[in-house]
């Protein structure tokens, strides 16, 4: 691989990494703020708030970040070489990242019956899916760390 070659795989792997740190921030927090949603009733000035919360954190964060995230590991795949390197680690990545892109459009969903104040799902409900994302970024940290496999 060239110089310049170098120089861009670098620097596509550092905004990937800012791009998934700012993804998962909004996928661990906007199931947090479900929790607290659930515990106030439908067109409260709380239940707005949050509903301005849920909604800016969704369209402004969450989703360029899922955005540049994709394009750029999208990217780095495409580099010469990588795919040929790469093993079943990178393709258990993909499905685990493919379960974050699931996770993403169920929080979307549920913050859209929260906008229409018909939620139905109940705060013990929000604090299980919350761990979710957590438990797929493990899964992923590891097999781009230790590539076990």
């Amino acid at each position: 691989m060239s110089y310049w070659m170098a120089l861009v795989f670098l620097w596509l792997k550092a905004i990937h990494i800012i791009a998934v740190i700012s993804w998962m921030a909004g996928l661990l927090y906007l199931p947090r703020l479900f929790v607290y949603h659930c515990t106030e009733a439908p067109g409260s000035p709380t239940s707005e708030t949050f509903k301005v919360m849920e909604d800016k954190l969704s369209r402004l964060i969450m989703f360029p970040a899922m955005l540049v995230s994709l394009g750029c590991g999208l990217a780095l795949i495409a580099m010469p070489g990588y795919l040929a390197a790469a093993s079943l680690w990178l393709w258990l990545k993909l499905a685990l990242v493919l379960g974050l892109l699931a996770v993403h459009r169920a929080l979307l969903v549920w913050r859209n019956d929260f906008a229409a104040d018909a939620n139905r799902r109940s705060q013990k409900f929000f604090r299980v899916m919350n761990e979710v994302p957590t438990l797929i970024m493990i899964g992923i940290v590891i097999l781009v760390v230790v590539r076990p496999f």
